[in-house]
């Protein structure tokens, strides 16, 4: 089984502590020109803590959870913290695959492989937190896969 590039945990965290602000903003301008008698005025600096805290553990704990693993006719996924999801895209279902690349994940030197399947909506998976190569090469070798598959499986 692969695992993500430890970097991404840093675009994750990065998450947490934007939303931590953003709570932290909007419960200061709450005490600020509310000033509601129950609220005290150290309790912004509290929330966006407790915010940061927790998706930063969070965070952590997805980055611990992330697996992939390219098999002989399929990709596997195992993620999630609160729910674990275990996903199969058999490679005759590929359609096609991108590599992308943000500009936070330019940033720190990371990217994304997406693999777009036949299905039903939302069949798409990606896999996050890979080095540029990585996902060059991860995406390479899907397509590669997938043709050869689709040749194999035609009637």
């Amino acid at each position: 089984m692969n695992r993500l590039d430890p970097r991404v945990q840093l675009l994750w965290v990065g998450s947490a502590a934007l939303s931590a602000l953003v709570v932290g903003a909007v419960l200061f301008a709450v005490v600020t020109f509310v000033s509601p008698p129950f609220l005290p005025s150290w309790s912004p600096y509290a929330a966006a803590a407790a915010v940061f805290v927790f998706g930063a553990t969070v965070a952590v704990a997805r980055y611990r959870s992330w697996r992939y693993e390219v098999r002989d006719d399929s990709l596997y996924l195992e993620r999630g913290v609160f729910t674990r999801v275990r996903t199969v895209v058999p490679f005759v279902r590929i359609q096609h695959v991108d590599s992308s690349r943000g500009p936070v994940e330019r940033l720190v030197g990371l990217a994304s492989t997406v693999v777009y399947t036949a299905g039903s909506r939302g069949a798409d998976v990606s896999v996050p937190g890979l080095t540029a190569d990585g996902a060059d090469d991860l995406r390479e070798r899907l397509k590669r896969l997938a043709i050869r598959s689709e040749g194999e499986d035609a009637v």
